[in-house]
């Protein structure tokens, strides 16, 4: 297959040649949201450095000061990696202050190559999964702002990424889905633990597609006897087909219990192909 253009601008200081991914500055993917939602939200992909620098400043909102996440101080504010500079930056705005209320970061195959990996290789190894990369994504850093996490924001993001993946002729997203080790006020892995035994009955991904935690939670060492949901953008992640591909890892940076989940386009549930309107197989 014919590599994918590189991403958009050149953000980081070895100033990697790129073109763009997107026929225009803006992906509205809104068709199949309240006429009320679309009036109040925009979605966009980032075009310009101070556009990341936003989603940045997001994520460090969200990861540090709410949820207590140990970030690199890159940049006072802001939470930034070695990946962001070679991926795409999806936003979605509050349409009258212009305000980035919601990002997604999708890191290309092409891209991917240039970086050495994926931030998921990080954390566990995909080596089963090799024969997949050269169609396959991966979605990172997703969050969005306290004030508005309702299912029109993040929506939003997910229309635009099916449509991404349609355009460019990708079958296959990849990511770490983060649980809180902090469960009741407590700090444990309990939590993730039960989550993880019931997950693995009804979600789990073919044999093939296993994959290995590097710092693996100790599940079978924990309580995997509470009756807890998933976290809410975990089950939305199963309603559109993904599979859980292992056990899961421990990030002591977020202290979180991460895991491995792959969503391909022909898994996706045709009341959802429906509203997303993608082709891509």
């Amino acid at each position: 297959m014919k590599e994918l253009p590189n991403p958009t601008f050149a953000l980081s200081p070895v100033q990697l040649p790129r073109g763009s991914l997107h026929p225009g500055s803006a992906v509205t993917g809104l068709e199949f949201l309240p006429r009320r939602v679309q009036s109040t939200i925009e979605v966009s992909w980032a075009q310009h450095l101070d556009e990341v620098r936003e989603a940045q400043r997001l994520r460090h909102q969200v990861f540090a000061a709410e949820l207590g996440a140990r970030l690199p101080q890159t940049m006072p504010g802001h939470d930034i990696d070695l990946f962001d500079d070679y991926c795409e930056h999806l936003l979605v705005r509050e349409s009258a202050s212009g305000q980035v209320i919601g990002t997604y970061r999708v890191l290309t195959p092409a891209q991917a190559k240039r970086v050495g990996s994926t931030y998921t290789d990080t954390e566990f190894d995909l080596t089963r999964l090799r024969d997949l990369r050269s169609r396959m994504v991966e979605l990172g850093r997703s969050c969005v702002h306290a004030d508005h996490r309702h299912g029109g924001v993040i929506m939003a993001l997910w229309g635009a990424l099916f449509e991404f993946m349609d355009r460019n002729r990708l079958n296959t997203m990849i990511g770490c889905a983060s649980i809180p080790m902090l469960h009741n006020g407590v700090v444990t892995g309990d939590a993730a633990a039960s989550i993880w035994h019931q997950l693995r009955q009804t979600h789990l991904a073919e044999i093939q597609f296993h994959v290995r935690p590097r710092l693996p939670l100790p599940v079978d060492d924990l309580d995997h006897g509470l009756s807890i949901d998933p976290p809410a953008l975990i089950k939305g992640y199963l309603r559109l087909g993904a599979k859980v591909l292992g056990a899961p890892a421990w990030d002591p940076d977020f202290n979180t219990a991460d895991l491995p989940m792959m969503m391909r386009i022909s898994d996706l549930p045709m009341r959802y192909r429906k509203h997303f309107s993608t082709g891509a197989a």
